[in-house]
């Protein structure tokens, strides 16, 4: 016998139900972005919010569209593109300060991200816009919106 499928996926933004409060959603981003260089784990966050894992992880999803995982890794590379863009810090010390357990990890998840390797990113950009603007330091937590 056959059983219709269930699904407990919503859309994104249509309306909250399902999905984390708007401090809840704010809490949890700001502690993200703070503690980015950091090794986050879901549980954390969780606690953070009051909720179980597996309630958080969902709620969390229905709020941003993005699993927490997915959500730290596209601000982890959001931040890696900063500092290719307006540093010189080496690709290792990029993926380091981005929170990567090492430059492998870091070139792989920005490859996936971009369609292009780190290196050549720089490059590109470089190439682009002739030598590297230098800006104020991008201070940690400060480098992408909640």
């Amino acid at each position: 016998m056959a059983y219709p499928q269930h699904t407990t996926a919503c859309t994104p933004r249509k309306t909250n139900t399902g999905g984390l409060s708007p401090q809840r959603e704010i809490r949890v981003k700001q502690l993200i972005l703070e503690r980015l260089g950091d090794s986050l784990e879901v549980t954390e966050l969780a606690q953070a919010c009051a909720l179980s894992r597996s309630h958080f992880s969902r709620a969390f999803k229905c709020s941003t569209g993005l699993s927490p995982q997915e959500w730290i890794r596209q601000q982890r590379v959001a931040l890696a593109k900063q500092l290719i863009q307006y540093t010189d810090m080496s690709l290792t010390q990029i993926s380091l300060e981005c929170g990567f357990c090492d430059q492998a990890h870091f070139c792989h998840i920005f490859t996936r991200s971009e369609g292009i390797n780190p290196f050549a990113w720089r490059c590109q950009f470089v190439r682009r816009n002739g030598k590297r603007s230098q800006p104020s330091p991008v201070p940690m937590g400060m480098h992408a919106s909640v």
